[in-house]
C-alpha cells in the first residue's frame, strides 16, 4: 500500500489543480473554449513530473524505469479519474448550458451528447497521462552512455 500513497496523494492534488483551474476558467466565462484545454496538460504533466521525482529521492536504489513509469500512469489516472466526475458533476448540475455552449465553439455540425463529451474528457486524460509518462521518465532514467 506504501507503494501506491504517493501516486493516489499526488493524482488527487493534481485533480484539485485541474479543477480549480476549470473553476477560475469558468469564473472568467473561458470554459468553454477547448483551446485552453492545453493548459490541463501542461498541470498533468507537472503532477507526474513531480510523483516521479519524489519516488526517485524517496528509494532511488529501487528506483527504475518501470517503476517510475508506473508511478506517473497511477498518478494521472487517479487525476483523471477524479477530474471526469467533477466534469460530469459540473456539466449536468451546476451548469447544464455548457454543453449547447461548447458546442457553438466548434465548426461543424456535431451531433454530440453528455456521454460522448465525458468520455472525450477521459481519453484525451489518459492519452496525456501516458504522453506524459513516457517523457517524463526521460529524465529520470538511468543512462547506459559511456563516460
Amino acid at each position: 500500500m506504501k507503494n501506491l500513497s504517493l501516486p493516489i496523494r499526488f493524482g488527487l492534488v493534481t485533480s484539485a489543480v485541474l479543477i480549480a483551474y476549470f473553476l477560475v476558467l469558468s469564473l472568467v466565462d473561458k470554459h468553454t473554449n477547448p483551446a485552453f484545454s492545453f493548459v490541463n496538460a501542461i498541470i498533468t504533466g507537472f503532477g507526474i513530473y513531480e510523483a516521479i521525482r519524489i519516488s526517485k529521492i524517496e528509494s532511488p536504489e529501487k528506483f527504475s524505469y518501470g517503476e517510475g513509469f508506473k508511478t506517473g500512469v497511477i498518478t494521472g489516472f487517479i487525476a483523471t479519474l477524479a477530474f471526469t466526475i467533477f466534469f460530469l458533476f459540473y456539466t449536468t448540475e451546476v451548469d447544464p448550458t455548457f454543453l449547447s455552449e461548447l458546442i457553438k465553439n466548434f465548426n461543424g455540425n456535431f451531433n454530440l451528447d453528455m456521454g460522448m463529451i465525458t468520455f472525450v474528457v477521459a481519453v484525451m486524460g489518459l492519452a496525456t497521462t501516458v504522453v506524459a509518462s513516457l517523457t517524463v521518465m526521460q529524465l529520470f532514467k538511468k543512462s547506459r552512455n559511456m563516460t
